[in-house]
């Protein structure tokens, strides 16, 4: 029998297990954000032209983006699926799972035959492991967040939970990484005929040291006392978290929107905007986003540690204020042409991205109680992607198409982070709270 009464806190890990879970957790993250958003990348620079060859450029562009939005059309699903089983049997199995699922799909992208050589099936075969990607990331960010906040103490847990966020930017970070080098000692022919396949069969050397690091993690303290009651775990998690927590899945909905359509905006259409729309080369739009996305690596766990210590809601809603504004200043940058100033665009509005994304972990995490936390976290975060980022792309390029002009993306993005000021400032501040209160709450 348990020695941790029903409804007390578990014992904090010791810290030597802390930070085994958290470079567990943040190593994890990194390769499936990794495999995830070298997608975006590739749709952007290099499946316009080998999977949609008889489009023009922009057209070629949007139907690489449709493919794209597949995958975040079945996140919900792997959210759904891994949260279920996440809350019933645990959160470390699923994990893995998802690891695996999101290696072996990247993979086989790069052993893909082009529509030059198979005609139709290639696109074809795209979009379906496009949705394998989608559904393994769908249980991943879920699993992995949990990992982190329920072995940190209610203190620091805005720290601990923040650090599986910080590999989204980390893993798009190392994507850009590779192609840029790949870009730069390689002519455009080499480079579109087998030098974009390299970072995807890369995938399969980094799911295995993922693997290594993951499998000798231990399953969540909070978990574990869960599992010893039972009788308390739902049978359907989802429905419960739709019955109990309706308020928590619109707050967690609302703090997704700005956040998510921003992040695919600034690190996926603006690729686009600078090689098709500015014409600017291949090298300084990488560039831009390689360093944008290493500043973000070093301040989102800046900003992590301050909602433990100001509160997640000021530091969520200024991060979401702040990039409702660069919005206007951040196209007015790109059109300047000057690879400086289009550095300073995409890096500051990193850093309000961050000031959203770094806390965001331990705030969604808050709004649900241990029994089916890891389902409706996933389904508020994976829900939202439909139509934010899944969309974001594909709803800017068809507004330049229309007008021309970079003036109704802005507002779009605008709009987008104004909700999510609104959800923040919604939320009930959870800073602080211990989980077993959390749990108290809906007993």
């Amino acid at each position: 029998m348990s020695t941790i009464a029903a409804g007390a806190a578990p014992p904090a890990a010791a810290p030597g297990a802390m930070r085994k879970v958290i470079f567990g957790s943040l190593i994890g993250t990194t390769i499936e954000w990794y495999d995830f958003f070298l997608y975006g990348t590739a749709a952007a620079l290099v499946f316009n032209k080998l999977f949609f060859p008889k489009a023009d450029p922009l057209t070629g562009a949007m139907l690489a983006f449709t493919t794209y939005a597949l995958g975040f059309v079945a996140r919900p699903l792997g959210g759904i699926v891994f949260g279920h089983f996440g809350d019933r049997i645990g959160r470390k199995k699923l994990l893995m799972a998802s690891l695996v699922m999101m290696g072996g799909s990247t993979f086989a992208i790069g052993l893909l035959p082009t529509f030059a050589q198979v005609g139709v099936l290639a696109p074809l075969l795209l979009t379906l492991l496009r949705l394998l990607q989608g559904f393994a990331v769908g249980g991943e960010w879920g699993g992995a967040v949990l990992m982190a906040a329920e072995y940190g103490d209610a203190k620091r847990r805005g720290t601990w939970a923040g650090w599986p966020q910080v590999g989204v930017p980390a893993g798009n970070l190392v994507a850009a990484a590779i192609l840029a080098l790949m870009a730069a000692f390689q002519s455009d022919a080499d480079f579109m005929a087998w030098g974009w396949r390299v970072p995807f069969l890369l995938s399969a050397v980094l799911v295995a040291v993922g693997w290594w690091v993951r499998v000798s993690l231990e399953e969540t303290p909070v978990f574990q006392a869960l599992a010893e009651r039972e009788h308390e775990i739902p049978k359907a998690p989802l429905v419960e978290a739709v019955r109990k927590r309706p308020g928590g899945l619109a707050i967690g909905a609302g703090l997704r929107l700005g956040e998510n359509i921003c992040y695919y905006v600034l690190t996926a259409f603006s690729i686009t905007y600078l090689t098709e729309v500015a014409h600017l080369s291949r090298a300084i739009a990488l560039n831009a986003l390689l360093i944008g996305a290493a500043v973000e690596v070093v301040t989102m766990p800046l900003f992590s540690w301050l909602s433990d210590r100001v509160g997640r809601r000021p530091v969520y809603a200024i991060g979401a204020a702040g990039m409702a504004l660069w919005a206007f200043a951040f196209f007015r940058l790109l059109d300047t042409g000057s690879a400086p100033l289009i550095v300073a665009a995409v890096a500051v509005g990193l850093v309000c991205h961050g000031a959203m994304y770094g806390p965001q972990a331990a705030f969604i995490a808050e709004l649900f109680p241990t029994r089916f936390r890891y389902s409706g976290a996933s389904f508020a975060y994976q829900a939202t992607s439909i139509v934010a980022g899944s969309l974001a792309p594909i709803i800017a390029l068809a507004m330049f198409k229309q007008t021309h002009s970079a003036l109704p993306i802005a507002i779009y993005v605008a709009l987008a982070c104004s909700v999510s000021v609104i959800a923040a400032l919604m939320a009930r501040e959870t800073r602080g709270k211990s989980f077993a209160e959390i749990d108290a709450e809906t007993a």
